[in-house]
Parts: structure tokens; sequence; C-alpha cells
């Protein structure tokens, strides 16, 4: 992997020598299971007579021809890069090779379907992979048309950025589509999907009168379950709304939708052909969670055709302002075009909890981050890149006012289009659109790191009416920046047993210390919130008297977004080791019966089994984990048949069985002796149902056999590796290991699921032995496997369950050993601490 690397000073050194018109790329996807021919020809000028290089990553080069010059592939090229000497002003370079299909989500992906056997390709190019695919100037501000040429068996179908064309016969069983250029792009957002996707296709108007083609694809084994009327209605409302907020017509020709199999990312910007992972078609039961951020991530990839793909950035440390921009629209686009209407709740109970969770880490950065090269930004596709920029935007057009927002965006991109940009461009569009000055506001919120805590200080006389409110603004001693935030504070009573807002009030907060007199003299209410709306991107504590009715009435506050930030501070205070991981649970247990939002839900279970299992004093544990899996079943029992809550309390509780009453349930369940009303155990419920019963060691590799013989399919295939890695033997953990450790045959969904089944561990002890394993491959799986898969290796198979001393000790020994590389040593950093909070939390607790 590191003779992959390209470094910032290497992209600027070439920029400042080449520049690309063009490039022709055929492709022949007939010449078997493990390569394809690739036939590059890129047009491009240059400084004559400088010398610089284009990247292909390629089994084997069979010419390299420069200027009409033949150049010896075995001197030019190492398999990674081609050297290119004594350029001219005008340059036709032409690269004919062999190149690799991946089975790791990166360059070109082949899958095998299990159902029909027919082969499925798909490209995933960023960041740096588009060279997996074709020669190219791999960096985001060297852009060019591209004209794609594929030849393919003739029964498949060929999707690129362009609208495919009629294929032409190429001989026997094969036909040749030929693409019209594309627009001008950078590399990574070109893109060719190829196989027997199934289709269905529609159209709209666009807001210059242009008809959009629209297309929707899936693998033919699941085309059964693609609700393609249902995407079709979210895009159409997402292109009415971007289009009308924007004033900026859609800027392509087409809009292509497509699902496809073992995909790392939720979906993929491909200008006008976007690709999503297929687990956003639903063959079975999912929930509203899920649902709903299939929607948003529909327009989030819809909205990075202006921001992103129509204008792009120069180099990847503004990677950070494409993904949080498109959080952003695509959630404000939910919310307001969609029947989502709840969509900041979801964001606030989902992206900002991963943006405090990131932000609150040893490897966080600020928002701008420095990127030195190419590893530098695969780790930083993180909650600091999405959530937290997107937060932050969110935090800008509250400062600036949404009409002055989309003032200067609109501006931005009529100014901008087709070329690339740095923030200071976007900015000066927002700085003249509102009349801020917006310098002093993006140093501190863009180029520093952490994230603050607001907490209120509140005095009142006898009677309870309030003499004294002040916001108090604090920071780590590490990231000690003290910041402007534009919020709310919310005033609650309780109403006929509710606790509904009764005042509001939004303000400028600045310094460690705002007075808030328009506050003084109003009665002090039952409950009162900073942050109210979710303006700010804040920690938040409540004051004691609030805590005190937040903690028993939580169920009772009426808006979901005010519950779901108490929810918030509720868990922060407890992943601060402030509050008893016990009372948590019981704060949980005590009032998720009634909340209403899906998300909130997950990300509150999820937390809840994380505090049960690694925050819990070591002592209690065993017994915390009973009592959780006991109220779970009976909130399951107690909840509304077919609802959402019933579904989700069922399968949390699969995922922290632990007891042979537990065990019975779930094997009845499974078996139809017991009923749950309106439950329906369909394939994939039926596949968590079965994990927990091997991850309980009371179903073993045969039950396993049987229900991948029911179920023969690339999801069996995935829920099989990880029901057989969840079994808490050493030899099953043993086996597991070496599926993923020994060989490197397995595709990379595979690898991630055997990770995620590595770490159900009932007897965590069996996990102990692994430690030396696992730091003994470290560097080795880093340097021999691609980064995606390194990744899921390196965070699926750290025994980060045990969080205990000695896994502490080994993760700090290991560090302290090894100073390079620094994104491997970053992925160990944040394990490590999740071991430290895990272990100050269980202190904590201790206490209780």
């Amino acid at each position: 992997m590191p003779g992959e690397n390209l470094t910032r000073a290497e992209a600027q050194e070439r920029a400042s020598l080449v520049s690309t018109s063009s490039y022709e790329i055929a492709l022949d996807l007939t010449t078997g299971p493990e390569t394809f021919r690739s036939t590059t020809t890129v047009r491009f000028t240059a400084t004559p007579g400088a010398s610089t290089f284009i990247d292909a990553i390629t089994r084997t080069v069979h010419a390299v021809t420069l200027n009409g010059v033949s150049l010896d592939p075995a001197v030019v090229s190492d398999g990674i890069r081609i050297s290119l000497e004594n350029l001219q002003a005008e340059n036709e370079l032409t690269v004919d090779a062999d190149m690799i299909y991946m089975n790791t989500g990166e360059g070109l992906h082949r899958f095998v379907d299990p159902v029909d056997d027919e082969v499925y390709l798909y490209s995933q190019f960023e960041v740096p992979d588009s060279r997996r695919m074709y020669a190219v100037f791999e960096q985001p501000d060297l852009k060019a048309t591209f004209r794609f040429t594929v030849t393919a068996p003739a029964h498949w179908d060929i999707i690129s950025n362009a609208p495919t064309p009629e294929p032409s016969a190429a001989g026997a069983g094969s036909k040749t589509w030929a693409f019209e250029p594309t627009q001008v792009m950078s590399s990574y957002i070109t893109c060719i999907v190829a196989g027997p996707y199934e289709s269905v296709r529609s159209e709209l108007t666009s807001s210059d009168g242009r008809t959009i083609p629209l297309g929707v694809f899936c693998r033919r084994s699941l085309s059964q379950y693609l609700d393609a009327d249902y995407i079709f209605e979210k895009t159409r409302q997402g292109f009415e709304y971007f289009e009308s907020k924007f004033d900026y017509p859609y800027p392509f020709e087409k809009y292509d939708q497509l699902f496809v199999p073992e995909y790392n990312a939720g979906a993929m910007e491909h200008a006008g052909a976007v690709t999503f992972t297929e687990a956003y078609i639903f063959r079975s039961k999912v929930t509203d969670a899920v649902k709903e951020r299939r929607v948003v991530t529909i327009l989030h990839e819809l909205a990075h055709m202006w921001f992103g793909d129509l204008v792009t950035m120069k180099w990847w440390n503004d990677l950070w302002l494409n993904e949080s921009f498109a959080e952003w629209a695509s959630t404000i686009a939910v919310a307001e075009a969609t029947e989502w209407t709840g969509a900041w709740t979801t964001f606030n109970a989902m992206e900002k909890s991963w943006a405090y969770r990131q932000d609150q880490l040893p490897s966080t950065h600020p928002i701008v981050a420095t990127i030195n090269d190419l590893e530098d930004v695969q780790v930083n596709f993180d909650g600091i890149t999405y959530a937290k920029g997107g937060s932050v935007l969110k935090q800008l057009v509250a400062w600036v006012g949404i009409d002055a927002f989309y003032a200067g965006v609109s501006a931005y991109f009529k100014k901008h289009a087709w070329g690339n940009t740095e923030l200071d461009d976007l900015l000066t569009e927002l700085e003249t659109a509102s009349g801020r000055d917006l310098s002093d506001w993006g140093k501190l919120w863009l180029e520093t790191a952490g994230v603050n805590t607001l907490r209120p200080e509140i005095t009142v006389d006898e009677s309870g009416v309030i003499t004294a409110f002040t916001v108090l603004q604090s920071a780590i001693a590490e990231y000690p920046t003290i910041r402007p935030h534009r919020l709310a504070i919310g005033f609650y009573n309780s109403v006929d047993g509710k606790l509904v807002r009764e005042h509001r009030l939004e303000l400028d907060v600045d310094g460690e210390r705002t007075d808030v007199p328009e506050l003084v003299g109003q009665k002090r209410p039952d409950l009162v919130l900073l942050n109210d709306d979710d303006l700010a991107y804040a920690k938040i504590r409540l004051d004691e008297a609030s805590l005190t009715v937040a903690t028993e009435s939580l169920a009772t506050i009426e808006d979901p977004l005010a519950r779901s930030l108490v929810w918030a501070a509720a868990w922060d205070a407890t992943r601060d080791a402030e509050t008893p991981a016990r009372e948590y649970v019981r704060l949980v247990l005590g009032n998720i019966a009634s909340e209403s939002e899906s998300t909130t839900i997950r990300t509150t279970l999820t937390q809840l089994v994380l505090a049960t299992t690694q925050y819990t004093a070591p002592g209690a544990r065993e017994g915390v984990l009973v009592e959780v899996g006991d109220a779970l079943w009976q909130l399951a029992e107690a909840a509304e048949p077919g609802s959402d809550a019933q579904f989700q309390f069922v399968k949390f509780f699969a995922g922290v069985a632990s007891t042979d009453v537990h065990f019975d349930i779930i094997r009845g369940l499974r078996s139809g002796e017991l009923v749950l009303d309106s439950l329906t155990v369909d394939t994939d419920l039926d596949w968590e149902l079965l994990t927990a019963l091997t991850a309980g060691g009371v179903a073993g590799n045969d039950d396993v056999d049987a229900a991948l013989a029911d179920d023969n399919t690339a999801n069996g295939a995935k829920a099989a590796a990880l029901a057989r890695a969840a079994i808490p033997t050493l030899e099953a953990k043993r086996a597991a290991w070496a599926s993923v450790v020994d060989t490197d045959t397995a595709p990379n969904a595979i690898v991630q699921w055997t990770g995620i089944g590595f770490q159900r561990a009932r007897d965590k002890d069996v996990l102990a032995s692994f430690i030396p394993d696992y730091f003994g491959m470290l560097q080795r799986v880093w340097d021999s496997r691609s980064y995606k898969i390194a990744e899921y290796l390196v965070m699926g198979l750290y025994p980060a369950p045990l969080a205990n001393a000695e896994l502490r000790d080994a993760t700090v020994a290991w560090l302290d050993a090894n100073p390079e590389p620094p994104a491997l040593r970053r992925i160990v950093v944040e394990n490590l601490a999740g071991v430290e909070r895990a272990l100050k939390a269980q202190e904590r607790d201790g206490r209780n």
C-alpha cells in the first residue's frame, strides 16, 4: 500500500506542469475472470521538456506510446506509475494494459451472484482508484472529458456517466458500447457499471425545461424487492427542492441510481450515475431508521451533483466541504420536501452523536484538515468530515441566515461551474450575500479541533424567579478554543402530564461567560434546555434541577428533537464518566418504551448495549446484562404489535441474550412456537436470531449450514460469516481469524462481517488470546492489503470487548514501538481511546 501513495506536494507539482483535456478509454471485459484489457489515450498540455508521471495500477503493461514514440513498459512502468519524460506543449499518451478485477470494493469490483452465477461489475474510485481501471492523472484538480468504449457480454447492460448508447456487434456473444464524451469532471466521479442488471426507467423535467432520463438498477436476483416508484418519488422531490434553492438546473444529461453488491460505502456520487449499497433494497423488514436513512442518502448523493461534481475541490483537504454540504443539504431537503419531516431529530441522534464521539478522540482534527497524502484522506472519511462539518454548516446557516446562505451557494455554483475551488471561494460568496465577515468565524470553527461544553448557571429568588442567567462555555486543555455559538434556550414546563416548551430565546453566545438578561425576571421553568432546536455544535449539560426533571420525565418531553437533545446529554455525561453507566441503563429502560423516533431508539439502544457490556463495573456486568435482556424482551412484549419499536426491541434483545431463558425465547421465535403479535420472523431477522444462539454457544456450524442452504444468497453468505465468527469457542474464533488474515481471497463484505462476528464474545476471555496475534499482524496486513481490507481487519479484529487494562497496555506498547505509518497508527490510537474511555467509565460505575 505505501507504494500506491501520492503526496499533495507531488500533486501540486504535477498540476503546475500538466493540464488535461480529454481521455478516451477502451475496456474489454471479456478477457477472463481475473483481468480486463484497458487502453487509455489521454491528451494534455505540459511545460515543454518537463517530466512527470501518470498513475496506472496494472497487472501487465503491453504498450506505452507518448507523442508517437513507443516507450519500453519495463523501463517506464512499475505497475503503479508510468514515467513520462521530455514532454511537449501538446501531448498524446496511449497506455495499453491488463488491469485487475478487485473484490475489495475498490477499482473495478467483480462479483458473482451465488443465486444464478451471473457476473456483476461496478467501479468505485474515491479516493485514488480510477487508476485501477485506466491510466490517469489521479488528482481532483486535473479535470477532463472522458469517453468510454466498452466491450462486454451481449446480454449485459453498461452504464456510465454519459447516456448508454445502442451497442454494436463485437464477435461471438459480445457487443461494444461507444459512449459520447462526458462533461468536464474529475476522474474519481467517473464510473462503469456492467452486468445483467435489471432496470426501471422514468424521467422528469428539469427547471430549464430539459427532459432528464431516470433509471434505477439492481441485480436480477434482487429485482423483486426493488421499490423503484418510491425511489423515483424521492428523486423528483430532491430535484425540485435543489434546483429551486440552488437556482441552478441539474448539470448532467441523465440520472441513474444503481444498487450494487459488496459495497463499502453507503453510496457514491458518480456524475449522473450514483451507486448505492444494495442493503438499501429491502428483502426483509427494516427499521424506519433505515428507511429514512436511505432517503437521506438518496438526497445526499443528489446534492453532490452540484457540490462536488459540478464544482469540485482542488485537493482532498476540502473533502469535508463536499461531504458536509451534502449532509446538511440532504437533511434540510428531507425535512422540508419529503414525508420524513423529523430529519433534524435524526441528524441529532445519528450524525451529531457520531461527530461528538469523533471529536473527543485523540485523533480529532480541524474540519479543514491537513491532508499530506492519499493515506491521510482515507482515514479522514470520518465523523469530523461528515457529521461535525454538517453540524457546523447548520450553525453557519443560523449565523448568516438561510436566504443569504442559499444566495451565496447559488452564486458559487454559477461562478465556478465545471471548475475547482477552495474553501475561501465559498466563504467569499457567503460574505457577499450576507454582509457578514466570516474570517474569524472560519478560523475558530474550521481551523481548530475539539468540542465545547455549554452549561447554564441560574440564580433564582425565594419565589423561583430568575435573578441571573449565564451560559458558561468551556473547552478541554488540549483544544482550548472558545467559539461563538448561535443557539436557542428553551423553557419547558409540565402541562397535562407533558413537558412542553413555553418560551424560547435565540441569541449569540461568545466567550466563557455570556449573561442572558432577557431571561431575568421570568419564573424558573421545570426544564431549561440549552441549544434547543439543535442549532449549535456543542456538548450540553443540564443544571441540577433540570437534570432531575429530565431523568424522571424524559418520556414526557413532547418535542422529539428536545427529547433527543436530553438523551444525548445523558449519554455524553455517561461517556465522560460523570455519571455511572448503571444510571444510564436505568434511564433508558425506564423511558425508551414511549420514544417515537426510530433513529433515536436505534441510537439509544446501541448506546445501552455499549454501556452494559463495556462501561459497567466488571463485577456487576453479568447481572446488568441479564437485567437488560429481560427488560428488552418485556418491552418487546408490551410494544404495539407490528410497530417499529417492537421490531427494534426484539433485534436488540437478540443482541444481548445471555441466559437459557433468553435462548429458549429465541428458539421459540425461530421455530414459530412463540409468537409476538404482528412480528414476522423473516429471512434477515432469522439470521439475527440464529446469531444470538451461536454467540451464546447454543448453536453451531451445522445450524449455520442449514440456514445458508435455505438462503444461498450474497446476504446469506455475509450473515453466515458473522454467525460462524460469533461462536464463542477458541476454535471458532481461530477459524474466523484464519479465514480473513491467513488468506486474502475473501471479498470485502465477508471480511467486514467476519470482524463483526469475531467481536461477539459471550466469554470475553477467549478474545484475550488474540492480543499478541492482533499486534503481530498489523504491519503485515497494512503493507499487503488494499486500504479498505486493511481497515476492516485493523478495526474488526481488535478485541475491543475486553475493555481491560491488559488490552490497553498492549496497545500502548505497540504504539510506542511503531511510529509509522501514520494512517495505521491513527486507527490503533482510536481503538485505544475506546478502551481508555471504557476503563474510566467502569471506575465511575464502580463508585455507584
